[in-house]
């Protein structure tokens, strides 16, 4: 009697809405695309300890996308190649100021990603209502149209083919930056090619995720991943898991409770992330009691 009585209610509450509604099933095409794209930048972030640096280039394309919004409203074309060129353009602009001040990278990022922050919101304000402010920082994963599953689907082919040429300099760069410049001049170069990848997953991130919380799904499952499993290949693999699973409740939950996709996705990963500090098989605080105990006790 239970077996029948749970089979109606797991339909109705998790399969029904991707069967009934198209904007359902678009949404979650669109939130497997991203997971796909996003998690494994992500990873490559984490191991480079630049996952702060991803979230001052999420705010840096916040200009550009402003100004695609002034001239054409909410297209994704022209958000797009805004946001894209703005990001890009506080990438390029940022390193070359530390260079050449002998700065650090970080501080120069920092200083350009706070004003384009704040000149990205005061463009939006001026030129259009608190809704499309709204939309512009938190996304909408439920209003995903065919323009927008095409620019993540393109963007996800795109980084993984990508991320299979840079993949060997990506690795050495993370396991030791020096070796890998002395071994080869091209280190620089996937370096920067890396961080366009970074700002062009924000810029396909934003449609669905906002420009404050797409750098969210790309940093938050590449974190808890590394609580679970120490090899690369197995922790880019769980991350992708991770992340969309937690859209896929994201969109449920959006739409059972009216709650915010966007910000729904987060908060789960937030949660997974301090269960897996205390409990995650690598380092978590948990695990390293136990271990410490045995060690005392077979002492």
């Amino acid at each position: 009697m239970r077996k029948f009585v749970k089979g109606p209610v797991m339909f109705e509450s998790i399969i029904a809405p991707f069967i009934e509604f198209s904007f359902m099933r678009r949404a979650l095409v669109g939130m497997l695309l991203l997971s796909v794209s996003t998690a494994p930048i992500g990873v490559f972030l984490t191991l480079r300890r630049l996952s702060l640096t991803g979230d001052a280039m999420s705010h840096a394309i916040l200009p550009g996308a402003a100004i695609g919004f002034l001239f054409a409203g909410l297209s994704v074309t022209a958000m797009t190649i805004g946001g894209l060129i703005a990001g890009s353009f506080v990438v390029l602009l940022s390193g070359l100021t530390a260079r050449q001040t002998g700065t650090g990278e970080d501080s120069s990022l920092a200083a350009f990603y706070l004003t384009s922050l704040a000149l990205g919101v005061m463009i939006i304000s001026m030129s259009g209502s608190n809704v499309d402010l709204m939309h512009v920082l938190f996304g909408s994963a439920l209003g995903l149209d065919n323009t927008a599953l095409t620019l993540l689907y393109i963007i996800c082919v795109l980084t993984l083919l990508s991320l299979t040429i840079i993949y060997r300099p990506l690795v050495l760069e993370c396991v030791d930056s020096d070796y890998l410049r002395s071994i080869n001049r091209l280190g620089s170069v996937a370096h920067y090619s890396f961080l366009i990848l970074v700002v062009l997953n924000l810029v396909s991130g934003f449609h669905a995720m906002g420009t404050l919380m797409s750098v969210g799904i790309m940093v938050l499952p590449a974190t808890i991943a590394r609580f679970w499993v120490k090899r690369l290949e197995p922790m880019i693999v769980l991350a992708i898991v991770i992340a969309f699973v937690a859209c896929l409740s994201g969109l449920l939950s959006s739409y059972h409770y009216s709650i915010p996709t966007s910000p729904m996705i987060i908060v789960l990963l937030g949660f997974v992330y301090f269960v897996s500090v205390f409990f995650g098989v690598n380092n978590g605080i948990a695990t390293r009691f136990l271990m410490k105990k045995q060690k005392h006790l077979s002492a």
